[in-house]
């Protein structure tokens, strides 16, 4: 054995050799097909650092049946907002927010047109019994309605964030607590359980937002704690609890906003069930006054007139529930399609 072979031999020594690799060839290939982190995004110039949420934001604006459900919910809230002129009064003084009215009547102005009469010029949604003008209560009850979904909602989100991130991530005695409360509540129907508070506390326009917040809590509960169970075995976790990280922050910052979107695409969904669920409440006259302008109160108000040939009473404000409904639900499977990681994962490949 010479010289140079043993040197070979021994600089070689430990070292996998490929046969049939080319480095001309793996020189000549793109970066991202190398690199394995490469998502597509580093060549894009107007968007070097789009985030993920920005992401989903664009795929979100790519489905045009969510943002034509987009486009309804805007239009629904801003003719509800606008519908009348909104003012706060005190002692001494009133203060007018909002000055417009695209309501040409009052709604709750009796008589401003014959008792029942059909679509027309003045009404195009024709009047109620006492005369009053439909388009204006349509219009207005849009106020009563939405805010009730968008406020019941949100309170269940206050309160089912918190219990499922803490049931899920600490767990033992605390996530045996919490989750035999949910499996207590889930046995009753959500009307049945929903029924049952306005019962106890009576009716009145944040009781029933109270009554739909203490009975919508558990969906959100059950659903992130489900996600927390993953999530907090993930390496970052781990390292975060090894840092010394307090429970509490990692939670808030680690934890929470990578298990939160199924909760929002939910949540986003339960919107319109909440506004069914409070038209149901006003259809049996458990809602809010019969007087109000509140689209399941005016069905209530309207059912018996289907037989005197007064369709007009109720064809329009279940219109209006319907199409809102409809648009929540287009809004919600587009958030839930931009949130999908899968969905995120073949697009990038596709590029």
């Amino acid at each position: 054995m010479t010289r140079e072979t043993s040197d070979r031999s021994t600089t070689d020594r430990g070292r996998i050799r490929i046969e049939g690799f080319d480095e001309a060839v793996a020189a000549d290939r793109d970066d991202d097909a190398v690199d394995p982190w490469a998502d597509g995004r580093a060549n894009d110039a107007e968007t070097p650092s789009r985030g993920r949420f920005e992401d989903a934001w664009r795929r979100f604006r790519s489905n045009r049946t969510a943002v034509l459900g987009l486009a309804i919910i805007a239009a629904l809230s801003v003719v509800a907002v606008f519908a009348r002129p909104i003012a706060f009064s005190t002692a001494e003084y009133t203060i007018t927010v909002q000055p417009f009215s695209l309501a040409p009547y009052d709604p709750a102005e009796m008589y401003v047109g014959p008792p029942n009469a059909g679509p027309s010029a003045a009404h195009p949604f024709g009047t109620d019994w006492a005369g009053r003008d439909l388009f204006s209560r349509v219009l207005v009850g849009g106020r009563f309605s939405l805010s009730i979904g968008v406020v019941a909602v949100a309170l269940a989100l206050v309160v089912g964030i918190p219990l499922g991130a803490i049931a899920g991530y600490f767990g033992g005695w605390v996530d045996e607590l919490v989750m035999r409360v949910v499996d207590t509540l889930y046995a009753f129907p959500f009307l049945v359980l929903a029924i049952a508070v306005v019962a106890v506390v009576g009716r009145g326009y944040w009781n029933i937002v109270a009554a739909l917040a203490l009975t919508g809590w558990i969906g959100y509960a059950r659903l992130l704690r489900g996600e927390i169970l993953s999530v907090k075995e993930r390496e970052y976790v781990t390292a975060a609890r090894a840092l010394g990280t307090p429970d509490r922050t990692i939670i808030a910052r680690h934890v929470v906003p990578n298990a939160v979107a199924p909760v929002v695409v939910q949540a986003t969904l339960n919107v319109g069930t909440v506004v069914l669920t409070a038209a149901a409440l006003g259809f049996l006259g458990l809602g809010l006054e019969p007087s109000t302008a509140e689209w399941g109160s005016m069905l209530a108000n309207g059912r018996d007139s289907i037989a005197a040939g007064h369709w007009h009473r109720t064809v329009f404000p279940g219109l209006a529930i319907f199409l809102f409904v409809m648009a929540i639900n287009l809004v919600g499977d587009g958030i839930n399609d931009a949130l999908d990681p899968q969905g995120e994962t073949a697009e990038r490949r596709r590029r």
